[in-house]
């Protein structure tokens, strides 16, 4: 982590919704989720709250070897969004204590607020963490 990594820092990350982000799209084993109205769906929108934090961090990261996970996300889904609508997301860094970084964002789809709240995301060592997984997968085997 560089020293630039501070509370304050903000970003505005923008995403065009395409059709495969909606409802049907999040789980296409489920016939009730195939069923419901083609408009962004909760789980996407976590990701892309995710996504905009990450960008928000990432030049303050030894990036690639140094990345980031949520571990907290904690978001209302206030207004439905139809494919097409362009998502504006502002972030701003809250704390940084060690390696969590606890983050406010609130997102608009250009007629109404669609979500605000609060993430937490915690730094990693990407070879290490991966090294983890592989042992942890080998356990299951």
């Amino acid at each position: 982590m560089k020293d630039t990594l501070q509370p304050g820092l903000t970003h505005r990350f923008t995403f065009r919704i395409p059709e495969t982000k909606t409802v049907p799209h999040l789980y296409r084993e489920s016939d009730m989720f195939q069923a419901m109205p083609q408009v962004l769906a909760t789980g996407y929108l976590v990701g892309l709250m995710e996504w905009a934090a990450l960008e928000t961090i990432r030049p303050h990261l030894d990036w690639p070897r140094e990345q980031s996970l949520g571990t907290m996300v904690n978001f209302t889904h206030l207004a439905a969004t139809p494919p097409g609508l362009t998502v504006t997301i502002d972030v701003r860094v809250d704390k940084v204590e060690g390696r969590k970084i606890s983050f406010t964002l609130s997102a608009h789809d250009g007629i109404d607020k669609i979500s605000e709240g609060t993430h937490e995301r915690v730094l990693i060592d990407a070879t290490k963490f991966n090294t983890k997984v592989a042992d942890k997968l080998q356990r299951t085997r």
